[in-house]
């Protein structure tokens, strides 16, 4: 049998990793190894997985090869790098905050416990900002995780190691987790796919908020079949988290499989909550509009969504003084301005500020449900800016009108947030100077299935997105 080198392995498809495994073509051990080479050689200006665990990943990996074939789990060996928000036990988990640079848990999160149950190797920690707060990933800790399609560009965020790893071949799949936008941002920055599933679709935990409706883990990769893939390594019940879900009878990547095509989408430029950047906005109509070509019709429409963004504001102001009041309290000299801002927000909040948010946030998701009745799904641009210059901080304006917060410039993902839909980000085009473009599909509450489907069948309309790439010196 011919060996398979590691640039053949590098290139290769989470699926056909799989199938390699499985067929014990490949080791896992081997997969380590491409993995570390690959790291070492593209990774430095990237600056994507800046802490590795190879050590345990090798002795993972080896009582895994110990097992048999039919026992290693849905994974069988993939590795995959955990976002740094999330414990590994015995592993650095700084979370980007000069607070717990030098944290090591001894313990590991409920989500990673069921991806290493499911044959997940575990070999590095990705980049995130501080607390994951902000999208674009920067932190005082680990650093600045750059572009790989072009280095003086930001990758986006929160998730945005894990992007910025799985575009420069760093990592077949990868963890994330989005409060508004993270896995779908960095995932349009970066040329990749990036799902938010429904609400509490995975078990995560334990934290200091099981019952928060805002954020959630997701899977990400560079197709939308090996999102799949991933997704069902997530799911699964776990008593960390009160709210999550059983998995699903049928694999979520059996349903991809297929490509269901839906009868009937919309497309909104921009969800009538924010600007978007002209060039951006025709990259994804005409995108949307491929559909078409598989006997999809495709409609201009746009729910009424309009408070969304001041709704989210508040519930996003509420979680951070939860999560993050306390350390304001004792480490204020630590924090970011943003993150102290945001915290200070919440509290300034009242109980009625709240209970407005609420009550405006069920309008939004019964007037979705009501716009899944005539449409299947709805297809809209991801960021509404193209990757922007690694200095800056945040996106400050578009198409000519200015943005108040480090948070406005989200609103075309935060919306959606807000809705408890499943959203997916794929790439769709490029930018005349060669940045990656996502555009992004919203499905029916737990219909990940279906959205994944359909998001496959139009993966394969249009144009192919060359990841992995080398990034340019």
């Amino acid at each position: 049998m011919t060996k398979i080198s590691s640039e053949q392995l590098i290139q290769a498809t989470a699926c056909e990793i799989k199938e390699l495994l499985v067929k014990n073509e490949v080791s896992p051990s081997e997969l380590l190894d491409a993995l570390e080479d690959r790291i070492e050689a593209v990774d430095g200006p990237v600056n994507a997985l800046p802490t590795l665990c190879f050590d345990r990943a090798r002795v993972f990996a080896k009582e895994l090869e110990k097992k048999p074939l039919e026992d290693r789990g849905l994974l069988a060996g993939i590795p995959v790098p955990i976002k740094d928000l999330t414990a590994i036990k015995g592993v650095r988990t700084t979370s980007g905050s000069p607070i717990f640079a030098n944290r090591i848990p001894d313990w590991s999160d409920a989500l990673v416990e069921t991806m290493e149950t499911n044959g997940a190797v575990v070999y590095a920690k990705s980049n995130t900002p501080e607390f994951g707060a902000g999208a674009h990933t920067f932190n005082p800790v680990l650093g600045t995780t750059r572009n790989p399609w072009d280095l003086s560009k930001s990758a986006a965020g929160s998730s945005g190691g894990a992007a910025a790893a799985l575009a420069t071949g760093c990592a077949w799949l990868a963890h994330g987790s989005d409060m508004g936008g993270s896995l779908r941002n960095p995932a349009s920055f970066c040329g990749v796919v990036g799902l938010r599933p429904s609400m509490h679709r995975l078990a995560d935990g334990p934290g200091t908020s099981p019952f928060q409706t805002l954020s959630m883990q997701g899977p990400m990769a560079r197709n939308v079949a090996d999102t799949a893939l991933l997704l069902d390594a997530m799911v699964g019940f776990h008593n960390a988290n009160p709210l999550a879900q059983p998995a699903t009878e049928a694999s979520f990547l059996s349903i991809t499989k297929q490509k269901l095509k839906p009868m009937k989408v919309a497309f909104s430029p921009d969800l009538g909550v924010t600007p978007v950047d002209p060039e951006i906005a025709e990259i994804c109509a005409q995108a949307a509009l491929s559909f078409e070509e598989a006997g999809v019709i495709v409609e201009e429409a746009t729910p009424e969504l309009s408070e969304a963004p001041e709704v989210f504001k508040r519930l996003r102001g509420l979680d951070f003084v939860i999560g993050l009041g306390p350390l304001l309290d004792q480490h204020r000299d630590k924090l970011k301005e943003d993150i102290i801002w945001n915290i200070e927000y919440g509290r300034s909040l009242s109980a009625e500020d709240i209970a407005w948010a609420e009550r405006k946030r069920g309008e939004i998701y019964y007037r979705m449900q009501s716009f899944f009745t005539d449409y299947d799904l709805l297809l809209c641009p991801t960021t509404i800016v193209p990757p922007f210059p690694i200095e800056q901080r945040y996106v400050d304006e578009c198409a000519g009108q200015k943005l108040e917060t480090y948070i406005d410039w989200l609103a075309i993902v935060s919306t959606i947030t807000l809705t408890a839909s499943p959203a997916i980000s794929i790439p769709c085009g490029f930018t005349k100077s060669g940045l990656p473009v996502g555009l992004q599909i919203v499905g029916k509450p737990q219909g990940e299935g279906r959205l994944l489907s359909a998001a496959n069948a139009l993966e394969e309309i249009l144009p192919k997105t060359p990841t992995p790439v080398t990034p340019a010196p």
